[in-house]
């Protein structure tokens, strides 16, 4: 006899699968590269996946990785703080400091967690998170986590990138400096490219609001790595908050007189960030901020102390990624040629694609059910694209989410808008 949770499973899976909302699983049958080999479907060009800079299957990261397999072995076996620390995790977490112009960084198995680990670790009683509205998940559960473990944490949102006027970010600081229970530190948080639209935060504008009332900036910057900035170091490189990278230094805040009397002028505070999307495509995320902040979160931060550490194998892969980026900003470059060339293109063919400057290009169609109608179709065609749909985009903007890669070249590009025209 079905037991009380079999029927309500089946009944929201009935539900899923009747209003085209279930989710179906596509077995890809080798390396992640520019085209994939999709089972049932054979050869597809690619135009998903987070692999905006082609590292995914690029032999040095493969080879890295490699290496490290037969350094270090397949697992580390431990939580950080017991015996899972290896050689390949501070070699890594130095190299993601010095990408992100940081004083220190620190690992986690995936983003999520890293993000997990954030405002439920650094915040206290008093303290106000202020989040836009399209945050990543990752980040509203951190915040709704803070607020559940630590009573007396407050939380705000504010309009998508609104800065100011009404449910803007001005005004949710305004209320957190009027309540007279929060009377801790206030944190704006911020995705430094929102998934979903491909737009990206005004960081510069967020910054001097923040100075203004006292505020810590955190961005969650996973969709900018390797896309954001001249060298791909991300949404902060974009908009010139960050210094010139010093091959094979670290910079540290405070190093000088200047830096030391106003450490965060035109600065970031926190970053959480992916190893999973440009920077080779594998696992794995982090923390990049202050040494006091990481600290904390090496002695408090539970899902480090409660989890194993990333696996080495990952870190060598993940270091070599970071290196090659760094060391080939024409990679950066090719995927921004790409990006313009794409958007141009798919806008020619007549369809409404959001502008911006990152690799997500999202064509707006509105109705859930026709997205997910037309990426069937595109794959019937021989090109892997998503439809997205409510809830994961608001009732009425669905879209397909085009995402461009350096690995594309201009035929493959080509390959796609005549399937969109097909459509």
């Amino acid at each position: 006899m079905p037991s009380l949770f079999d029927a309500r499973a089946e009944s929201i899976l009935t539900q899923l699968r009747d209003s085209g909302q279930y989710k179906m699983l596509q077995m890809i049958e080798g390396p992640m590269d520019a085209t994939v080999r999709l089972r049932g479907y054979g050869e597809c060009l690619c135009f998903c996946s987070n692999n905006y800079l082609g590292l995914a299957n690029h032999p040095e990261v493969v080879e890295a990785g490699i290496k490290g397999l037969r350094d270090y072995g397949a697992g580390t076996a431990s939580v950080r703080f017991i015996c899972g620390t290896f050689t390949p995790h501070e070699t890594l977490e130095r190299t993601i400091a010095r990408m992100m112009g940081t004083e220190s960084s620190y690992t986690f198995v995936s983003a999520w967690t890293a993000a997990e680990a954030l405002f439920p670790t650094l915040c206290e009683p008093g303290d106000t998170i202020i989040s836009d509205e399209l945050n990543h998940a990752c980040l509203i559960d951190s915040i709704r986590l803070a607020t559940t473990i630590k009573k007396g944490v407050h939380k705000a949102v504010y309009r998508n990138n609104v800065l100011e006027g009404e449910k803007s970010l001005r005004a949710a600081l305004e209320a957190a400096r009027a309540n007279r229970d929060a009377t801790g530190q206030v944190w704006v948080v911020t995705d430094g490219v929102f998934s979903m639209e491909g737009s990206i935060a005004d960081l510069p504008a967020m910054r001097k609001m923040c100075d203004e009332y006292g505020a810590l900036l955190v961005v969650d910057d996973s969709h900018g790595h390797g896309v954001m900035g001249a060298r791909g170091r991300g949404t902060h490189e974009h908009f010139g908050m960050i210094d010139e990278l010093v091959p094979g230094a670290t910079p540290l805040r405070g190093e000088n007189a200047a830096r030391s009397a106003a450490p965060n002028a035109g600065r970031v505070d926190l970053f959480t960030g992916t190893l999973g999307k440009a920077l080779g495509g594998g696992a794995g995320g982090f923390i990049a901020a202050g040494r006091r902040a990481i600290d904390l979160v090496v002695q408090r931060g539970r899902p480090t102390l409660f989890s194993n550490a990333l696996p080495c194998t990952v870190a060598c892969s993940a270091n070599a990624a970071i290196e090659i980026m760094l060391r080939e900003p024409q990679r950066v470059q090719r995927l921004k040629d790409n990006v313009a060339y794409a958007r141009r293109k798919i806008g020619e063919a007549g369809f409404d694609v959001l502008k911006s400057p990152t690799a997500i290009c999202p064509i707006i169609v509105h109705d859930t059910a026709r997205a997910i109608a037309m990426s069937r179709r595109l794959l019937e065609l021989g090109v892997f694209v998503i439809g997205f749909g409510y809830p994961v985009v608001p009732e009425g903007h669905a879209r397909l989410r085009v995402q461009i890669s350096a690995a594309h070249t201009t035929e493959h590009i080509d390959r796609l808008v005549d399937a969109l025209r097909k459509l």
